[in-house]
């Protein structure tokens, strides 16, 4: 990226600038945050989907059109296989959670395309209202076509979320606590899934209607967002893009506090949207070439990998598991709201850890937790669990530990650095394109993932689990390998980082750096 006035003032080794931890920026940056609260809250609501409640009535003949409407699996696995892993196992039943992510996808696309134009915050503000009217619909649904218009809805929603606010975080947050406050987005994911897994505990004694109650009640986190986004501003670097120079300015000195000289940011942020004007052949277009090939790159590996971890096991489908080796149907839920909590621990450490220690650290560390986890279910559910039996209850609590470990362990690597790295690595004039096909190619394959994972376990049983476990090898592999340290670098600079890699140098010096290394 052009500019560099704030690391010359303090060499590679010493990034300085970027002001203090001020109070606007904290508020700022938290309500930006909340927009995670829809995508954790909707991954842990869409349990109600496809998990059984054992005490759904048969309904009486006014209850059908009700009843016909409640996304159970009651009425289908009475006739399951009585293999326990392929219990559940029935396309129709997962195909209401994985919609959702497939109209996410979508939405991510258009908001890359439009948040050059609006801003980011205009972006976060339509996304969350969105998600606010889909949550609405569902609830008063009074027929499957209304069903579908809510789930359209929702994923939509949760594209433009997405795609927006990992970036605001990061063109907000000083350089010094970025990882942190980008951080704030998965831990309010956390946050959100484990209030749904409380109130889909709580729904699941209610007969007919609690349903309606579990996914009306995403209307909340949704007015939180809405809230939220109608009160920040837009972040200097996108009222830069739009020509609003003075309002970036403003907005630059709100956040990084009064009497703080922004003057050496201000010119870098100028000057990167300089360089995008002048190269103004289109985002997506650009991405392509070769001198912006490692971004490319992460925004192709970091969603591969993410959905490679094996997280979809604990956060789709936690309680259908648990149920597998053997839990009744509250200890199967009340386990997924353990999870939850295990989850808000993994991510607040992450925070706390990567600007002090770095993110390859956290990489290396929730890659081997990862892999011995997996590993390890895998020999138990592989030794305990037949066709037609359940596991002892000693080797099902043991399964729920390692899950809870495996979870904090994602948490703490993967599930916060997948929104930190992304958000912060990309030059603006890629920024929008870069940050869209991320989100974009999570959330199709958070879609192939739902759609796929009860046939999987069906198919490989406890091979599920080494499946993934290989590919955790291969992954934190990579991270070592060819994923910078990003730790300080002020967003203006990140480019110098790249060009000074033992591997991508070779693509970015190309571009506008030359040889950065005398």
């Amino acid at each position: 990226m052009p500019g560099g006035s704030l690391l010359n003032s303090g060499g590679m080794g010493d990034y300085g600038g970027g002001g203090g931890l001020t109070f606007p920026v904290v508020v700022t940056c938290l309500m930006a945050a909340s927009g995670g609260l829809i995508f954790g809250y909707d991954i842990g609501i869409s349990d109600i989907a496809i998990f059984p409640r054992s005490n759904e009535p048969e309904g009486p003949e006014e209850d059908a059109k009700d009843e016909a409407l409640v996304p159970s699996s009651n009425r289908t696995t009475a006739h399951a296989s009585k293999d326990v892993y392929c219990i559940y196992n029935d396309q129709a039943l997962t195909a209401f959670t994985s919609s959702l992510y497939a109209f996410g996808m979508v939405g991510t696309l258009v908001a890359s395309r439009v948040t050059r134009r609006v801003g980011r915050q205009a972006i976060m503000l339509i996304g969350g209202s969105m998600f606010l009217v889909g949550a609405l619909i569902n609830a008063a649904a009074a027929n499957i076509a209304m069903l579908i218009i809510g789930r359209m809805l929702l994923g939509l929603g949760l594209g433009f979320s997405g795609q927006a606010t990992p970036v605001y975080l990061a063109e907000m947050a000083p350089p010094r606590w970025r990882g942190g406050f980008i951080s704030g987005f998965p831990l309010f994911i956390s946050v959100g899934y484990l209030i749904a897994n409380l109130i889909n505990y709580g729904t699941s004694r209610i007969p007919l209607w609690g349903w309606r109650l579990s996914l009306g009640l995403a209307a909340l986190p949704a007015a939180v967002m809405v809230a939220g986004a109608a009160f920040i501003p837009d972040t200097p670097s996108s009222l830069v893009m739009r020509g609003k120079h003075d309002l970036a300015r403003a907005a630059l000195q709100r956040v990084r506090g009064k009497g703080v000289d922004v003057d050496a940011e201000f010119r870098d942020i100028l000057a990167a949207a300089e360089h995008d004007r002048r190269n103004d052949d289109g985002a997506f277009r650009r991405i392509l070439r070769r001198e912006y090939r490692p971004y490319l790159v992460m925004a192709v590996a970091f969603p591969v990998f993410l959905n490679l971890t094996g997280v979809a096991v604990t956060a789709f489908f936690s309680p259908i598991l648990f149920r597998t080796v053997g839990f009744e149907s509250e200890a199967a839920l009340m386990g997924a709201v353990i999870l939850g909590l295990m989850n808000i621990g993994g991510i607040l450490g992450s925070g706390f850890a990567m600007d002090r220690y770095g993110r390859r650290l956290l990489f290396m560390i929730g890659g081997a937790l990862m892999f011995a986890c997996q590993v390890a279910m895998a020999s138990i559910v592989g030794s305990q669990l037949g066709h037609g039996s359940k596991m002892a209850k000693g080797y099902a609590v043991t399964v729920l530990v390692l899950t809870c470990a495996f979870s904090a362990s994602f948490s703490w690597s993967w599930g916060a650095l997948y929104w930190a790295i992304p958000g912060e690595i990309y030059p603006v004039e890629v920024r929008s394109a870069g940050q869209g096909v991320a989100v974009a190619l999570n959330l199709g394959l958070n879609f192939v993932q739902a759609q796929c994972f009860l046939a999987m376990l069906c198919c490989f049983k406890y091979g599920t689990f080494l499946f993934y476990a290989c590919w955790l090898v291969v992954m934190t592999a990579f991270a070592v390998a060819f994923v910078p340290e990003t730790k300080g670098v002020p967003l203006e600079s990140m480019g110098h980082v790249f060009a000074r890699h033992w591997y991508w140098g070779r693509f970015v010096k190309d571009q506008k750096f030359g040889d950065v290394s005398t």
